[in-house]
């Protein structure tokens, strides 16, 4: 037992080491200044009011039928974060941005690393969770789920993030198992002029982010940014710092035209690089340094055939490079993990109606990958260079049955290099039952094919003839039954709100397994099932004009047992590490003389997380938090912005395992100076 639990923990070592590295209403204007000045001016209100519920109802997504539609007539489980909600958060990147979906649970392990999920599964990172970056998948094959350290853009320039949870594999394919987040940047024509922000504090020592937009020819529009931050180091429980400071560069493009004819372009692409430390052995053992790197480059032209019909085509190419510490194990010394990939793709879809009653979206898709992987001496990858091609093609179709009641159906399909062909089919039923009460229910099958970290990990034993881990060619796909049921309403023009009730039914869930006779190599195996229920609810209250507030509870209860006959050496605590309750609580004001106070509260309950041996839990505290922001719009231009986040503790650990190596997430402050012209 003793071998098992260091090969368990090597494993999740792996994991850890890898991830280190979502009737009309009266609108509500900010507050007139109290004496007159250059704000009171027309443009700057529009700039800077809130939204109105009515708007937000109103307001277009893609990502649960990729055809645009209101918000508020999307029948999934989708919450809308919009540009104006994340300059007004306490946000300083992606992850912290996401705190504003109330159905996702994002815990920060440490400066640089996060576990973001929808409905669990979030042990260490969340691989049933698909992210898209303005339509480019930021989902790594290598271990399933996103490298966050990796992701990143000058909030300033995003538009809004569309997070579903629940399944989303009919039109986004295989990992979209329990959510996607489509993370949307603002058109070149919207960012035009001068934007500069800098800042500083603890533990974010000190950022800065430049973009200027401009007019490239007539009706071409262009902006250049670039962006660069410095944080310091989190803690461990005694409160000696973790040695983990974090720090990234990153630069970018994007061109779009505009215009009345039918056709569109948008040419993007970003570069970045990093690096940071950790201590992989926890307190007491040396610091190692990582970095990432990478660049990617997106065309997408849309061709619109009428008012209801268009075509898109989309393509990309992506590289990226990690660096990832590893600590030794015994006679085994040190060292680091490198994998550097290269991801080219194409993407075509075509909507158009069909008749007065069907509304059709197909296309299809192709994507080849290939992986460098550089040893370390503790891990490695076989074979450590890999091509990978995926296929797919997608068809659905709305049906309007009556004339407020609709019938989706679709599926994907999808061929790989490690299960062959995939299925993902979904039944979605909507009822519009009055203009402003909408109520759904959906049936759907996603799935998680392997990662290399599933098929092809090798771990070495000390006396390198043997291995403690070995790769598996048999592991085959994850897979999910969902059932959900919704309603989502405007409850006059001041309160709006969503209830979201689910059932997912998993199977071929990953196990560790243990070699007959042997007992090892260990390999991974599809030993579990389980199944997990819960519910999401989310409210906006328009209070006065100036004030309004968001509040939301997740309740989540899920089960993972081997399969009857079957073994795993966890006994399927090992996939799981989620809180059953989470409260959420926003508060936004328009105060007189300029000013605005945001404040946001959350509670999270405390987690159940799998042992370093993998064979039982240890408990991570519950934890209440508040993080407030207070702007001042000094003028028409410049804005002084101070912000605290986790005020209400010293430090408090979000996610890991309790022991010497868990970080603590410490008390933080930031002030930030913007200026445009």
């Amino acid at each position: 037992m003793e071998t098992s639990g260091r090969l368990a923990s090597i494993s999740s070592g792996v994991l850890l080491g890898l991830s280190i590295a979502a009737t009309p209403s009266t609108k509500a204007e900010l507050s007139p200044p109290a004496s007159g000045g250059d704000l009171a001016s027309a443009d700057v209100l529009e700039r800077f009011k809130k939204m109105s519920l009515d708007e937000l109802m109103n307001q277009e997504v893609t990502s649960v039928t990729k055809q645009p539609e209101p918000y508020g007539r999307a029948p999934a489980a989708i919450q809308l974060i919009t540009g104006d909600q994340i300059r007004r958060s306490d946000a300083s990147n992606l992850p912290e941005a996401l705190r504003l979906a109330d159905n996702l649970d994002v815990a920060q392990k440490s400066s640089s690393a996060w576990s973001i999920s929808a409905r669990g599964f979030n042990p260490s990172v969340g691989n049933k969770l698909l992210v898209l970056m303005d339509g480019r998948s930021i989902y790594t094959p290598l271990f399933s789920g996103v490298i966050w350290n990796m992701q990143d853009y000058l909030l300033e320039d995003l538009e809004r993030i569309e997070v579903i949870s629940g399944p989303g594999g009919t039109l986004w394919g295989a990992n979209a198992v329990n959510g996607v987040i489509n993370i949307t940047s603002k058109s070149a024509k919207d960012t035009q002029g001068m934007y500069v922000e800098a800042g500083g504090g603890f533990p974010l020592q000190d950022f800065a982010g430049l973009r200027y937009g401009g007019l490239l020819a007539p009706n071409v529009y262009y902006r250049v940014y670039g962006m660069y931050f410095d944080r310091g180091s989190e803690v461990f429980a005694d409160g000696s710092s973790a040695q983990d400071p974090w720090r990234k560069g990153q630069g970018g493009f994007r061109i779009d035209t505009a215009g009345s004819g039918p056709n569109q372009f948008t040419l993007q692409g970003d570069l970045y690089g990093g690096n940071f430390k950790s201590v992989p052995g926890g307190q007491g053992t040396p610091a190692a340094s990582g970095n990432i790197g990478g660049g990617n480059l997106l065309g997408r032209w849309t061709h619109s055939t009428a008012e209801d019909s268009s075509m898109s085509l989309q393509v990309y190419y992506d590289r990226t490079h990690l660096a990832a510490p590893f600590q030794s194990s015994g006679a085994i010394p040190a060292g680091p993990l490198k994998d550097d990939r290269d991801t080219a793709d194409l993407d075509f879809q075509y909507r158009f109606p069909l008749g007065e009653r069907n509304r059709l979206v197909w296309g299809f898709g192709y994507r080849f990958m290939h992986d460098q992987i550089q040893a370390a001496p503790i891990v490695t990858f076989v074979p450590e260079r890999l091509d990978q091609n995926i296929f797919n093609s997608f068809i659905q179709d709305e049906i309007r049955l009556q004339e407020k009641v609709f019938l989706t159906l679709g599926s994907k399909i999808e061929h790989n290099d490690y299960t062959g062909i995939e299925y993902e089919p979904s039944v979605r039923l909507q009822w519009n039952a009055t203009d402003r009460q909408m109520v759904w229910g959906a049936v759907s099958r996603a799935v998680r094919t392997p990662s290399r970290y599933d098929r092809d990990l090798m771990e070495p034993s000390p006396a390198y003839g043997s291995f403690l881990g070995a790769a598996s060619s048999t592991f085959d796909s994850e897979k999910v039954i969902a059932y959900e049921l919704g309603y989502r309403a405007q409850l006059g023009q001041k309160v709006s709100g969503a209830l979201s009730v689910f059932y997912n039914d998993y199977d071929d869930l990953r196990s560790l397994s243990t070699t007959p006779g042997s007992f090892t190599p260990l390999y991974f195996a599809n030993n579990n099932a389980g199944d997990s229920y819960g519910f999401e609810l989310s409210t906006d209250y328009q209070v006065l004009n100036w004030w309004r507030l968001h509040g939301g509870y997740d309740f989540l209860r899920e089960t993972v047992h081997p399969q009857a006959g079957q073994t795993d050496f966890s006994n399927g605590l090992a996939e799981t590490a989620d809180p059953e309750n989470q409260v959420f609580l926003r508060s936004s004001m328009d105060l007189p003389g300029r000013v605005e106070l945001d404040v946001a509260v959350r509670w999270i309950d405390a987690i159940q997380a799998a042992d370093l041996g993998a064979t039982k839990t240890s408990t991570i505290p519950d934890y209440a938090e508040m993080n407030v922001r207070l702007s001042w719009h000094a003028t028409k231009n410049l804005d002084f912005t101070v912000v605290g986040q986790n005020l209400l503790h010293d430090q408090h650990a979000e996610a890991g395992v309790p022991g010497p190596a868990q970080e603590q997430i410490t008390r933080s402050f930031y002030g930030k100076v913007t200026w445009r012209f």
